[in-house]
């Protein structure tokens, strides 16, 4: 008798919790995002020695990665290759005249980006660098302007924020966030070439 009225408890509760769940506006949310982006799977594969032995190469490939003409895939396998795997990245917008940063893994980046990139073509190429290192680590402010087309109209610039680290062999990208520019929120000149 005991058991049966426990188990008619535990089940009262399960039959509750899935309810709470299953109404919540996050899990809503996040399931429509889910079906809107689809999942875009990326093969691992070894860095190239270009791309990661130099500051100047894991910038470049940083930029050459994302970018291409419409109907073309983006190189995200080569893309993971550049950051450690903890990697998170924070693209600084402006919901409702405040501040909020999106915080996404590397996958949920691609998925998130991937099909706007090769439906609408994306290019995005550096414009101007400050570094500032110490030890074997680096920061990078490298402002950034995007068309859709390789030569077509900027679209957006503004700065990427970019923590990377040495290991005596390659170099990592640890972290890295952006913001475009806006009329509230221009490029300072000293960021600009």
């Amino acid at each position: 008798m005991r058991s049966a009225t426990k188990l008619r408890a535990f089940a009262i509760m399960l039959v509750t919790a899935c309810v709470i769940i299953t109404a919540s506006p996050t899990l809503a949310t996040v399931q429509h995002r889910a079906a809107k982006k689809p999942h875009v799977r990326v093969a691992r594969m070894t860095p190239r020695a270009e791309d990661v032995s130099t500051l100047d190469g894991i910038i470049a490939a940083f930029y050459d990665v994302i970018s291409g003409p419409a109907g073309s895939p983006r190189q995200w396998s080569r893309d993971r290759t550049l950051y450690i795997p903890e990697i998170k990245f924070v693209a600084v917008e402006e919901r409702q005249g405040k501040p909020f940063a999106r915080i996404v893994s590397h996958q949920e980046y691609v998925d998130w980006t991937n099909d706007g990139m090769v439906r609408g073509g994306f290019f995005e190429r550096e414009i101007h660098r400050v570094t500032q290192a110490f030890g074997n680590i680096t920061h990078i402010f490298s402002t950034y302007e995007s068309r859709q087309t390789a030569s077509g109209p900027v679209i957006a610039r503004g700065i990427n924020s970019i923590e990377l680290y040495f290991d005596g062999a390659r170099w990592w990208i640890t972290a890295a966030q952006w913001q475009d520019e806006s009329q509230a929120q221009p490029i300072p000149k000293e960021f600009l070439p």
